[in-house]
């Protein structure tokens, strides 16, 4: 299997190297003021002078590779600005995602988060995992039983190993113990989050729990935007590294810092939600098995779900076989292989985006050779997982457990 970038953190080089940059600024100066005078000193200065302001190398990246590679996740980035700042005057910063244990998990919580999460560690990135236990008992997943809520969180932390995330930087917490270790903080912070907010703003962010405005919500589902919110500053995070989805509850946390005066903000960096299997679906579902590959789906789930997956020909927006190609496939391969007879032209591999878009658009690359492409690819990913869950006891127990539960909405 080829990994995704992942590294575990190098040595920070710290004060050595800084020292090291300031003696060069101080030679360069020297120098130049011997030989052109103090025009050429402060020129020969500048180069050395932006190096020590980008800070030390962290796992070998600059700190413009470094915010490239953190924007690179996301669909949405609040703000680039104050994430340089954050990346520059922090070698170590803090993000989060919290997660809802409610059932199986599907590939885009599975894969693309090991890929997101393992870009931002090598960026020096602590993440932090909110298993949001207590969150999903208030949004009424797998009936309110918070029991099999906690074993689905533990299946789902084991899908995580076995899929390849890089856990060196990674933090597991749950959110029932961590909140109950600390609650004079915590619930500080949710009773101050509900004075400074109405009642319309908070039903806003309905879409985090997967409601609507127009639900009929119970008053735990109204107390669960004003403690998610809270999550961020008791968690003490950098970056709010969530999907798409739940953007109303980060600027929420945004608009708060504005309420207390507080000038540093969590920088919001929301991936990409995607699309189900089938047409018209917009979101994977963890209560639709059609709309979605699952973790440990079997090779044959995989090229049947595929198979029967919505894929037009010649259309690639809205597409969900190109989706999984260009935000799962590309980012793990780094190429996409496409077997053909060569009757049919042949094999292909694309290394660049565009081009397998070029070519799906103008017919060089039909839905029949993609397909199978795509099935191959996915099944090769998930192969570790399978394994996983059959040769590790615990984890097969696990995931036994899991399957017999039933998924609530």
């Amino acid at each position: 299997m080829t990994e995704p970038a992942a590294t575990t953190a190098a040595a920070d080089p710290g004060k050595d190297e800084q020292a090291q940059t300031e003696q060069l600024i101080d030679d360069l100066a020297t120098t130049a003021q011997v030989s052109d005078g103090p025009a050429a000193a402060a020129a020969a200065a500048e180069p050395a002078a932006a190096a020590a302001d980008e800070g030390p190398l962290v796992n070998g990246l600059t700190l413009e590779e470094r915010v490239q590679l953190c924007k690179s996740i996301g669909e949405e980035c609040i703000t680039e600005n104050e994430l340089r700042e954050l990346l520059r005057r922090k070698p170590n910063p803090v993000a989060y995602d919290g997660f809802e244990p409610s059932g199986r998990m599907h590939i885009a919580q599975g894969v693309l988060k090991a890929i997101n999460v393992n870009k931002l560690t090598k960026c020096g990135v602590t993440f932090k995992f909110w298993v949001a236990d207590w969150f999903a008992q208030l949004n009424n997943k797998m009936g309110g039983d918070l029991k099999k809520i906690q074993t689905v969180g533990r299946y789902m932390v084991e899908v995580w190993k076995a899929v390849g995330m890089d856990l060196t930087n990674v933090q597991f917490i749950n959110s029932s113990e961590e909140i109950n270790s600390r609650a004079d903080e915590y619930w500080t912070l949710v009773m101050d989050i509900a004075r400074k907010n109405n009642l319309k703003r908070i039903i806003r962010c309905s879409q985090i729990m997967g409601r609507d405005e127009s639900d009929d919500l119970t008053a735990a589902q109204i107390m669960y935007p004003l403690m998610q919110c809270a999550d961020i500053f008791f968690l003490k995070a950098d970056i709010c590294q969530l999907g798409m989805d739940q953007r109303k509850v980060n600027m929420l946390a945004r608009e708060y810092c504005d309420d207390i005066k507080r000038k540093l903000k969590p920088i919001i960096l929301s991936h990409r939600m995607m699309p189900g299997l089938l047409e018209g679906q917009e979101k994977m579902s963890k209560s639709d098995p059609n709309s979605a590959i699952f973790m440990e789906d079997s090779e044959g789930d995989v090229n049947v779900k595929i198979k029967k997956a919505f894929c037009p020909p010649q259309v690639v927006e809205g597409n969900p076989c190109i989706e999984y190609i260009i935000h799962i496939v590309f980012p793990w391969f780094n190429k996409f292989e496409v077997h053909r007879k060569n009757d049919n032209g042949g094999d292909l591999t694309y290394t660049d985006v565009e081009q397998l878009k070029a070519d799906y658009t103008n017919g060089a690359l039909h839905p029949g050779d993609l397909k199978p492409a795509l099935s191959k690819a996915l099944n090769q990913i998930l192969e570790p997982v399978r394994q996983h869950f059959v040769q590790n006891k615990e984890a097969a127990a696990l995931l036994k457990q899991v399957r017999s539960y039933k998924v609530t909405r």
